[in-house]
């Protein structure tokens, strides 16, 4: 197994791509760059292992230079490419060395030529993508072993039988996103920038890898947590799964066995916990598990990975108002909208120390959640949040957008539905499905969003049901201030900058009242912004001893709502994002607007906030 490693990690030190190899890389000129670019290796960018709930000890990372070109829609694949550009970042980013924009007419063509030694060949060989936007076909050898659509979810393909009898192989991948010219799931991102809405992000914009398997391999691990009855199931999938073979599920806890179990295929190893730790924003307990495929006697293949026992949950208190409760008790989740955006990265954090660096200072803060807001992170920024105790609500990412909604304080939002294509309503549901799958293990992620103030919002009902039935687990926020529904657990009203609630007579009693989006208080701060003037924020400030009094002020006006029956809040944002400049820091993470020590204090006057329960 040594030998072998050592092999596998030699050879991903000998990558090179097909053309010009001794090209210079560095960021594109005349963009705000965070304290990390410069920490950015073009020869091994984002080195770290893409996926910490199953990791296996061999694996070749691919992230680095690659040939690229732009070319026309349904071209063929080019014989010449017009340089190279640092993957994992996507081509509009600086950190791409490219900064070019691709749109509906073109497709952006990658090419590089890799070694795969021969004693990892002997049974599978997955190529991994993190996420591609929008959508992908991938050549091995100029053979397609498969397509995929979807910007947000990873997907993988087995290309063993496209591999050639020597060790140089070809990999090439064509994409195509139409941005806000089509029809999917797209976030923020548009073709023209501007206010609220950002720059396109084309292509490769997470960690591409290799990984040898056997004939048959783990292909998945789920885990399900149940607080009530101190237990915690393991599903593992098995694929290509033989006559003769089983899966041996260990759960650990600070390195020591609990207890194991040998399942077959797909069925569940439970574990029933005595005297267990459960996880809490203030002790994120997490417990080991390792996955080990056998036959017979024989060890085929082995993964590793976390889990961890927590409950979200509702529940009425002494007034019979509708509380969002943690482990069965209430906590007041108060936390920033955090769009997940860099001003040389766009979707990319530059390094993984960035990535770890908004959730600590969001921490440090005093924030105990987060809202993901229309975007989908890495896996490696969910870990993050896992081992840190911060809750976090998944939005998802909108797309096929319009049908705005009409809402003042205290009323309930009105509006008219977007009428999808058929089209447009199947990718919505694909991708959805395969961002709650690929997330469903992180026990950080409390809440799913399906849909943000009615962008794009269709067939609520529906699909809010539907999200509460594939995942019980969680709670669902089905119209984060848009067109509200009765369907799903909560009711988010959004209002800027003063916080606001619905009537608790009103949905109290059957939902969850949270305040989705506050705040947006503006500051820009000279010499760290996306551009030099008409930057804004929904109210803005000349320095940061009026911002901070205005805060100051937001929090004494919450503080009154909890008690009348708001469960959770919202503020507008962890950073400035382009032109908007209403973050808590600046968009290159240079400045922080506020002393920490200043946020800690005023927050916990909110969850010392005592509510009686019934």
């Amino acid at each position: 197994m040594k030998n072998l490693l050592s092999i596998w990690i030699l050879s991903s030190l000998l990558i090179s791509p097909a053309f010009g190899q001794q090209s210079r890389w560095e960021p594109v000129k005349d963009k705000i760059l965070t304290p990390w670019a410069a920490e950015v290796d073009p020869q091994n960018p984002l080195p770290e292992y893409p996926r910490p709930q199953m990791k296996r000890e061999q694996w070749q990372n691919l992230n680095g230079l690659w040939d690229y070109a732009l070319v026309g829609k349904d071209s063929p694949m080019p014989d010449n490419f017009d340089g190279q550009i640092l993957v994992p970042f996507a081509i509009e980013s600086a950190l791409s060395g490219v900064g070019k924009m691709s749109g509906k007419d073109r497709e952006l063509w990658y090419f590089k030529e890799i070694e795969i030694p021969r004693s990892s060949r002997r049974g599978k060989v997955l190529l991994h993508f993190g996420a591609v936007d929008w959508e992908a076909e991938v050549f091995v050898n100029g053979q397609s072993v498969g397509q995929h659509q979807g910007g947000y979810d990873p997907f993988y393909f087995e290309i063993q039988e496209a591999l050639q009898s020597g060790k140089t192989q070809s990999i090439a991948i064509r994409v195509w996103d139409p941005t806000d010219d089509g029809p999917q799931p797209r976030g923020k991102q548009v073709n023209d920038p501007r206010g609220i809405w950002y720059t396109p992000v084309t292509g490769i914009w997470q960690t591409v890898w290799l990984e040898p398997v056997p004939e048959a391999y783990i292909a998945d691990i789920k885990n399900i947590p149940d607080w009530d009855n101190k237990q915690i199931r393991v599903i593992p999938e098995v694929a290509h799964y033989g006559e003769g073979q089983n899966v041996r599920v260990k759960l650990l806890a600070d390195g020591e066995v609990v207890a194991e179990k040998t399942v077959k295929n797909q069925e569940n190893a439970v574990f029933t916990l005595t005297n267990p730790r459960v996880w809490h924003p203030e002790d994120p307990f997490l417990y080991d598990i390792e996955v080990t495929l056998n036959e017979g006697r024989k060890e085929i293949d082995q993964v590793t990975g976390y889990t961890a026992l927590r409950k979200i949950s509702m529940a009425p208190d002494a007034n019979g108002i509708q509380r969002m409760l943690l482990n069965n008790e209430f906590l007041f989740q108060y936390g920033p909208l955090d769009q997940g955006w860099w001003p040389d990265g766009l979707y990319t954090a530059p390094t993984d120390a960035a990535l770890l660096f908004d959730i600590q200072k969001t921490r440090d803060m005093g924030f105990n959640m987060i809202r993901k807001h229309v975007k989908v992170e890495p896996a490696r920024w969910y870990y993050h949040c896992d081992r840190m105790g911060m809750l976090v609500w998944q939005d998802m990412p909108s797309g096929d957008m319009g049908n705005r909604w009409e809402s003042r304080p205290g009323v309930v939002g009105k509006g008219t539905e977007k009428e999808r294509t058929p089209e447009s309503e199947a990718i919505f549901r694909k991708e959805w499905k395969a961002i709650m799958d690929a997330n469903h293990n992180f026990p950080s992620i409390v809440v799913w969003v399906p849909f943000n103030e009615a962008w794009g919002q269709f067939d609520t009902d529906e699909i809010v049901q539907w999200t509460v039935d594939h995942d019980p687990s969680r709670l669902v926020n089905g119209a984060s201030g848009g067109n509200y529904t009765k369907k799903g657990h909560i009711m988010d009203m959004h209002n800027y900058p003063d916080p606001v609630m619905p009537d608790p007579a009103v949905w109290g009693g059957d939902q969850v009242i949270v305040l989705g989006e506050y705040g947006g208080l503006g500051l820009p701060v000279e010499g760290h912004t996306w551009q030099e003037k008409d930057n804004w924020g929904y109210q803005s400030f000349k320095n940061e001893s009026e911002l901070q009094d205005r805060y100051s002020q937001l929090i004494r006006d919450l503080k009154p709502l909890i008690p009348k029956g708001l469960s959770s809040a919202i503020y507008t944002q962890t950073t400035d994002v382009e032109v908007e400049v209403n973050g808590l820091m600046t968009y290159d993470r240079e400045v922080v607007k506020f002393e920490p020590s200043f946020l800690k204090n005023k927050h916990s006057e909110l969850y010392s906030i005592k509510i009686p329960m019934k």
